[in-house]
């Protein structure tokens, strides 16, 4: 379930609605020290794969459950941490002998990361549109050709339609508007090469001699003309600096002023302003530009390139696409949607796809979703028992059973019995059916493999050691010592 997160000081300021772990554990003020460690290893998974922040959080709060029982039967914690090492290699080798890899193979590569943007998207938001969100995920990833860079894929958000409406963009999509006076559309065929961008951040108003707490005295306004002239002239001469560079578009992060947009629009260059920071950055990489703020050696500059440039509208609100861009992986996922809190959750639900898709074809090893890897890992480690001799035994039994609980809450999320569930699926396991998953649109076991429902071996095998260690790091502490405040001088 979702939940809405509001400010305790200004109870009518912004609203949050997310299911997304890192994002509620994030915004949640935590004053116990334990549990800004579980925040800690949330941001970790956010940070390194994206997804799975809701599944380490949840495991290491069922390990300290179990060790909580343990210790109340008087097992030292250095005791449960050394079964917990064991089951946790256990876990480990059994995971990553499960996992299989296609990615020598294009097409069944492309349906393993179909099938993991639509198990990802299941649980969020977008899970009854996840077939097209996932198709959207996957074309935007495999465009970017193995790099892994997400700045090549920019999400814009606009109010109005339903998300089925989203769509890829080929292209880059800049919200600004051309300069007035400007040519509203240049083409490679018509100039009869690339298009030429120059990206700026440089001032352009109209640079005035700032000599702060200076005064200037004039007899007449003659005077003040001749001033004016020479900033103008000043300007002027900058222009065409740039002009000079030979290019079609010039986009500045800063405003540029009506004077030298004139000059733009006289000299047919494409003018376009206050691009934020973030926008010209994303638009020098992907058109293969530098950003300058100096214009003496025009030969020392990098211009961006690209094939069209036009004003295009989405909704009611008028964008700039670049089209044809340097860097062929650039591309706009563009988000429709009710409303700006359904399109901030929907684009929190979009980047866990893409961060996921984008480790998966990095690391291209797949496992089984749907609580499929855990009753695999929690059978191991429970034939790993009976071999161990002492009381880590006893530890390394709660380890599986804590395995064992991200299934019975899977399943009572999805609002089944939870009980009847995991004992079917574990008796599956045991009957030899590796395959054997939760089905959450049946409330039944299934064949995961069949049904489509994989997770990336990263994502698996980062949830099982973050929250291993994160357990196993609270578990060491027998005491919080509150440090007494540092005295002032003289006190």
């Amino acid at each position: 379930m979702d939940k809405i997160l509001q400010s305790v000081s200004d109870p009518g300021g912004e609203l949050t609605i997310t299911n997304d772990g890192a994002t509620i554990l994030k915004s949640v003020a935590i004053d116990n020290a334990a549990a800004r460690v579980l925040v800690d290893i949330a941001k970790t998974q956010d940070s390194e794969v994206g997804d799975g922040t809701t599944s380490v959080t949840v495991l290491t709060g069922e390990l300290l459950r179990e060790a909580e029982g343990l210790i109340a039967q008087r097992l030292h914690p250095m005791t449960v941490i050394k079964g917990w090492r064991m089951a946790t290699d256990a876990a480990r080798t059994a995971l990553e002998a499960s996992a299989v890899d296609h990615s020598t193979d294009p097409v069944a590569f492309r349906e393993d990361l179909m099938n993991i943007a639509r198990t990802t998207l299941s649980s969020k938001l977008l899970s009854w549109e996840k077939d097209h969100f996932a198709t959207l995920a996957v074309d935007a990833v495999l465009r970017l050709g193995g790099s892994g860079n997400l700045d090549h894929i920019k999400i814009v958000k606009k109010a109005g339609g339903a998300l089925r409406d989203s769509y890829l963009e080929e292209g880059f999509i800049l919200e600004k508007t051309i300069g007035v006076g400007c040519p509203k559309r240049l083409s490679a065929k018509t100039l009869g090469g690339p298009i030429k961008i120059l990206v700026a951040d440089t001032s352009m108003d109209t640079d005035k001699i700032k000599i702060y707490g200076a005064r200037v005295r004039v007899k007449d306004l003659e005077q003040v003309a001749l001033i004016e002239a020479a900033e103008k002239a000043k300007m002027k001469a900058k222009v065409q600096k740039i002009v000079d560079h030979g290019i079609h578009c010039f986009v500045n992060r800063q405003l540029v002023y009506n004077w030298p947009e004139q000059l733009f629009a006289e000299a047919g260059v494409m003018c376009i302003e206050h691009a934020d920071f973030d926008g010209i950055e994303r638009l020098g990489k992907v058109t293969g530009g530098e950003i300058c703020s100096t214009f003496d050696h025009p030969e020392l500059v990098t211009l961006g390139e690209c094939q069209t440039i036009e004003e295009i509208m989405i909704g009611e609100d008028k964008v700039i696409r670049f089209s044809g861009c340097h860097s062929g992986e650039a591309c706009t996922i563009v988000l429709r949607g009710a409303s700006r809190h359904v399109l901030d959750e929907a684009e929190r639900s979009l980047h866990d796809a893409l961060c996921v898709l984008t480790q998966t074809v990095k690391h291209s090893k797949v496992s089984l979703g749907g609580g499929c890897a855990e009753m695999l890992m929690a059978k191991v480690v429970d034939e790993l028992a009976p071999t161990v001799p002492g009381k880590a035994a006893l530890a390394i039994e709660a380890f599986g059973r804590a395995l064992r609980k991200l299934p019975a809450i899977v399943a009572d999320n999805g609002g089944f019995d939870s009980a009847e569930l995991v004992a079917n699926l574990r008796a599956a396991h045991y009957e030899g059916r590796s395959d054997s998953g939760l089905d959450m649109v049946n409330g039944t076991v299934g064949n995961v493999r069949e049904l489509g429902i994989f997770e990336p071996l990263k994502l698996k095998l980062q949830v099982l050691l973050s929250a291993a260690e994160a357990a196993e790091m609270i578990l060491r502490v027998d005491e919080i010592v509150k440090c007494a405040p540092r005295p002032r001088q003289g006190q």
